[in-house]
């Protein structure tokens, strides 16, 4: 073991660093992720980094958390299949297209129907990109912005919905590090709610891209230029719609057979309170409802589960590879270092910003945002009541920076899926995407300081 692993150093940057240094040189995210890993366990391994990588590698497939996120993610692309095959999704976007008369209207529709379904964001990236990528096709607009707004509708508005995953796991963490008392985490979670400042930015921007309001900014305007010449979809893209040819949809598609499944999706992950349950029931009632009406029969099911299950492969070997690297960052302490570094900069007025920028940092270069959570509140909570810093204030800058890391790093969980639903290629959606990311994160700093100095 080497020196660096026992005492948090520059050394913990080096994964991240190279992770992105291979992604932008090869412009692939599976290959980044795994050359970022491979040298954080020579760092940690020495000349036995083959073995180390090895071992963390089958204690990453044996985790809980991925083994939940394989099924999840595996059956919402089964489930999201059976509506493409049934003609459900068609009929869908034949409907609202016969109500949305312009590309902005289609964006806006896609960001409405991101804001209501709050609970999880894999539900949300995969449920809102697959629902709405027939209405932005017929309108051209690109893929890119397409996953855009599905992305900015998943851990933001998440974060900001108190009945959802993500604030039932913040505030179970906020009693554990004594930040409320036992039974009352929900209750000042609430309290944070108006702090989350990039959560309520990145939202708010949405319907302004959507109208041109603000205009298209960087790569984001030679996508929309290029979907402008009638192609959508960037190099590398696969998407479920395309998946099943014309002839194979049956005529006349029911747009019962994509709203009663998606509803019936939706109550079962509210009631269950967890995305895996409420997917099966969702696939299972799918199926019942189709063969009922016979639509489709046993083997045409069949066929479209395990294809859309295949098409969730790529972006699920993208989400095991960063559970890797996370292994890799955790060993070599890349959260407390950065922390630590910055710790002689938080004063008071300036807590809430430089905490949020700083976990901004980690959870962009780690792809860790629950992870991030649970290292830095124990940290930021005592930090914030010595300093006399309002804790809903302290709080809302540390899930704002899990917000914009889920929202922003191209290796996240809710933008591989964003991306994948979207049928777009990931590295494109991450890069038309992160200005407006920044542009909310930098709108969000100068928010963070100005409640500093009120408060």
């Amino acid at each position: 073991m080497l020196p660096a692993v026992e005492a948090a150093s520059w050394i913990s940057l080096v994964p991240a660093l190279t992770v992105l240094v291979i992604a932008l040189v090869t412009q692939r995210t599976f290959e980044a992720l795994l050359g970022g890993t491979l040298v954080g366990h020579v760092l940690i391994g020495g000349t036995d980094f083959f073995n180390t990588f090895a071992d963390s590698m089958l204690r990453v497939m044996q985790n809980e958390t991925v083994g939940w996120i394989t099924l999840v993610v595996g059956l919402f692309g089964s489930f999201i299949a059976l509506l493409v095959r049934s003609g459900g999704t068609r009929a869908f976007g034949e409907a609202v297209s016969s109500r949305v008369k312009s590309s902005s209207g289609a964006l806006l529709a896609t960001w409405f129907m991101g804001l209501v379904i709050f609970l999880d964001d894999y539900l949300n990236a995969l449920a809102v990109g697959g629902a709405m990528q027939r209405v932005t096709d017929r309108y051209r607009v690109s893929r890119e912005k397409l996953a855009y707004v599905v992305d900015s509708t998943a851990a933001p508005i998440c974060v900001l919905a108190p009945l959802s995953t993500w604030a039932f796991f913040v505030a179970g963490l906020l009693e554990g590090v004594e930040a409320a008392p036992v039974g009352e985490g929900m209750r000042v979670y609430v309290s944070t709610i108006p702090y989350i400042l990039y959560a309520w930015v990145a939202v708010l921007l949405v319907p302004l891209v959507a109208m041109r309001l603000i205009p298209d900014l960087g790569p984001m305007r030679s996508a929309e230029a290029r979907a402008a010449s009638g192609i959508l979809a960037p190099p590398d893209s696969s998407s479920l719609q395309e998946t099943f040819p014309p002839e194979e949809i049956p005529d006349s598609p029911r747009v019962v057979n994509f709203i009663l499944p998606l509803c019936v999706l939706i109550a079962a992950t509210w009631i269950l309170e967890d995305a895996l349950r409420g997917v099966m029931i969702g696939v299972v009632f799918t199926c019942v409802m189709l063969s009922t009406q016979r639509v489709l029969n046993l083997r045409e099911m069949s066929e479209a589960f395990f294809k859309g299950f295949q098409t969730m492969v790529y972006p699920l070997a993208i989400v095991v590879m960063a559970f890797g690297l996370r292994f890799v960052n955790e060993e070599l302490k890349l959260t407390e270092f950065v922390i630590g570094t910055l710790r002689p900069f938080m004063v008071s007025a300036f807590l809430p910003a430089v905490v949020f920028l700083a976990l901004s940092v980690i959870t962009f270069s780690t792809g860790s945002f629950w992870g991030v959570y649970a290292v830095s509140l124990p940290i930021v909570v005592p930090l914030a009541a010595s300093m006399d810093v309002p804790m809903p204030l302290a709080l809302g800058a540390v899930i704002s920076a899990g917000a914009f890391g889920s929202h922003a790093c191209f290796y996240g969980d809710a933008s591989v899926l964003a991306a994948s639903s979207s049928g777009c290629n990931l590295l494109a959606h991450v890069k038309t995407q992160i200005p407006y990311a920044v542009l909310s994160a930098a709108i969000s700093t100068l928010g963070f300081l100005a409640l500093g100095f009120l408060a």
